[in-house]
């Protein structure tokens, strides 16, 4: 596949508060174009993964908004305009009104949204 977009992305995950439109790409890596419109600590999604957290690593850049993830020692905010690199162990907080574009490992994302999808069915 030479290029994706929002538009063209094969799968949609849709929640209440986010919009998510995924492709995976050759070379191993997925796309996720998402969209935010509420305010959401997702920590209570990851458990049952290592250490109750995300092991995904995350390569993304803020369109619109504002994007958050805590660590056990920490917490980092990246903002419009901002590229940045999340690595595994932690939790995603989305803001209202962000959007984002984000790659990471396919096998390893494929791994995690059972999980995410398990905890959303509790």
């Amino acid at each position: 596949m030479p290029s994706v977009s929002r538009e063209t992305a094969s799968e949609r995950i849709a929640l209440d508060g986010v919009d998510v439109r995924l492709e995976n790409l050759e070379g191993g890596y997925s796309v996720c174009f998402e969209s935010h419109t509420a305010d959401a600590d997702l920590a209570g999604l990851f458990r049952g993964l290592p250490d109750d957290r995300a092991q995904v690593p995350r390569w993304g850049y803020v369109i619109e908004g504002k994007v958050g993830f805590r660590f056990p020692d920490r917490e980092e905010t990246y903002r419009a305009g901002d590229a940045y690199y999340v690595p595994p162990g932690h939790t995603p907080v989305h803001y209202a009104g962000a959007e984002l574009v984000e790659f990471s490992p396919t096998e390893v994302l494929a791994e995690t949204i059972p999980v995410v999808m398990a905890n959303l069915r509790r």
